[in-house]
């Protein structure tokens, strides 16, 4: 160190090991109260520097004590879908926490969401910053995109406005998702989601339909079909063509398991007779019979870069990031089979 004094001289000083010395020093468990300050006192008289470690790094982006963030999310999701939104916000909170940061969630009814209005905890200034999980009415977007407060958006983006997000890589997931359903030998697949509800459906067909390009595969608009309206709110029933593909790639597993429901009470069977993929691996994907393909979101990493990204634009409302992208990855289960396996193809 530059001032000469390092962790074992702090040891040697206290007669502890090292390791102590730097588990009390980083804040980290395994060392008593009563321990830890006698070891800071000690480091502090003795004038140690830390030096430019990660733990330094952490402490660099905690915010001041006392702020507190806002988390909303458009009740359109508080439904079926609420279960992956509700973790996504539980991680978030808790990271926040671990900052000394409080967090006060609010619900945006459908009605205040079209119309911009803003949330209460907005207009009665109980919050420092928001974060804003689950795609929003373009409204919303416009209105949030200029408040007096740090924005961050989760899960979703809008090209249109600056506003810093942070979203899984949707676009090469479902890539990747359609080019395996293309190693299995399917040359006839289907996208189901509306292109227009949400920025990652959008991103996902797009990534959908470059994998088809890049294969020389017929791209047929009568097998992109939609699962909700342009608000995100799903079909009680979901239609299909008269004629088959081979194979479905669906916007998020909630969808998946809806078409194999509504392909199973139309006597067919999934994936003996067509094959269905997913995204997200959430509980949809488990509880399914059979179990669903999928593309996995990492939740744990969308929170901690979501929380980082939020305590440096409580340090400095001005900084800005863009759009985030978090790596996601295929987790192979049974609702997809090679096509030469397949027992019969219905249409």
């Amino acid at each position: 160190m530059k001032n000469g004094v390092k962790m074992l001289d702090i040891a040697n000083k206290i007669g502890v090991s090292v390791v102590t010395v730097s588990n009390a020093l980083a804040g980290r468990d395994g060392v008593s109260e009563a321990m830890r300050r006698k070891i800071c006192e000690t480091a502090e008289k003795m004038g140690y520097k830390p030096s430019n470690t990660k733990n330094e790094k952490k402490r660099a982006l905690m915010p001041k004590p006392g702020k507190n963030v806002g988390i909303i999310t458009s009740e359109r999701f508080v439904g079926a879908r609420g279960t992956f939104y509700w973790e996504l916000t539980a991680n978030i909170s808790n990271k926040l926490s671990q900052l000394s940061v409080f967090t006060v969630y609010e619900c945006i009814s459908v009605e205040n969401e079209n119309n911009g209005i803003q949330p209460n905890i907005l207009t009665d200034n109980k919050v420092d910053g928001i974060i804003v999980i689950g795609q929003m009415h373009r409204k919303y977007i416009e209105m949030l995109s200029n408040v007096a407060v740090p924005v961050v958006f989760v899960d979703f983006y809008d090209s249109r406005y600056d506003v810093d997000s942070v979203n899984s890589d949707s676009y090469n997931g479902c890539y990747v998702l359609t080019d395996y359903l293309v190693s299995l030998g399917h040359k006839k697949i289907g996208f189901f989601g509306n292109l227009n509800a949400t920025s990652s459906i959008n991103d996902r067909f797009l990534g959908y339909l470059k994998c088809l390009i890049e294969n020389d595969l017929e791209y047929r608009k009568d097998w992109t079909l939609n699962d909700r309206n342009e608000f995100g709110q799903l079909f009680n029933d979901l239609d299909f063509p008269d004629e088959l593909p081979t194979a479905f790639v669906c916007n998020c597993d909630e969808t998946a398991f809806r078409v194999i429901s509504a392909l199973r009470s139309k006597g067919i069977r999934v994936p003996e007779d067509i094959s269905v993929v997913g995204y997200d691996n959430y509980t949809m994907s488990s509880i399914c019979i059979p179990p669903i393909t999928t593309m996995e979101v990492d939740l744990v990493k969308m929170a901690d870069v979501s929380v980082e990204l939020m305590a440096k634009k409580l340090n400095s409302p001005s900084y800005h990031e863009g759009r985030k992208v978090i790596p996601c990855k295929l987790v192979i289960k049974e609702s997809a089979l090679n096509i030469s396996d397949k027992v019969s193809v219905r249409k």
